[in-house]
């Protein structure tokens, strides 16, 4: 878009005449920026964007995370007063126990031992984190929360891997005496000297598992 405005506007004019585009001094007026406008522009619109990106991240970063005992309104056993309550209850309990006995009889020694064990109890429950809820007792957290892995998949491994050494002795045991005269009679006696040996060889039972089924061998194929 251009704005022509004649120079002979200036000067007094006697009689009306055509004015040839020649004879004109056009000044011309343009809405486009010119180079430095252009740089004075971006580098406004980037140090906003900065700005802005800036803001955005304090807010996310001063943004309170959630609490690690925001769990269903379960609080950390060490910070739980009925968890205390419930140890003082227990030792209580033992210390009345306790007075029925001479100090250094056999049931005397064994409840100052229990107490021990209380204590210690307790205190590990308060050192790793768990959380307790409003019955004072410790709770699991299965909710997929990695700061909780440690309260469930390592007890269910070590369950699982205890089950199956079980059941894979047992399993060794009847195969190993199948072919007896009478198995059914070594089932109900068990030969302690066998089910030792299986005993042992049980704890790699993992490896014993896979091997034989990829051997083919860990079933039993319909006849």
């Amino acid at each position: 878009m251009s704005l022509t405005i004649p120079t002979s506007l200036s000067k007094p004019i006697s009689k009306p005449r055509f004015i040839s585009q020649k004879t004109r001094t056009p000044i011309l007026c343009s809405a486009s920026p010119t180079p430095n406008q252009q740089q004075s522009s971006s580098s406004t619109s980037s140090l906003q964007a900065f700005s802005a990106a800036l803001a955005l991240s304090s807010i996310l970063l001063s943004a309170p995370l959630p609490a690690a005992a925001d769990i269903s309104g379960l609080t950390p056993c060490k910070e739980s007063k009925q968890f205390a309550k419930r140890e003082k209850q227990q030792l209580k309990k033992l210390e009345n126990e306790l007075k029925r006995y001479a100090p250094d009889s056999a049931p005397a020694l064994a409840l100052k031992a229990t107490m021990e064990k209380t204590k210690r109890r307790f205190d590990n429950y308060g050192k790793q984190g768990l959380l307790c809820g409003s019955d004072g007792l410790p709770h699991l957290i299965v909710s997929g929360d990695q700061r909780h892995w440690g309260e469930f998949i390592k007890p269910g491994i070590l369950f699982l891997y205890i089950a199956g050494w079980i059941g894979w002795v047992g399993r060794s045991y009847l195969i190993a005496i199948r072919d007896e005269k009478k198995p059914t009679q070594k089932e109900i006696i068990i030969d302690v000297p066998l089910a030792s040996r299986l005993l042992f060889r049980g704890f790699s039972w993992p490896v014993s598992a896979y091997r034989e089924f990829v051997n083919g061998e860990l079933v039993v194929k319909d006849v």
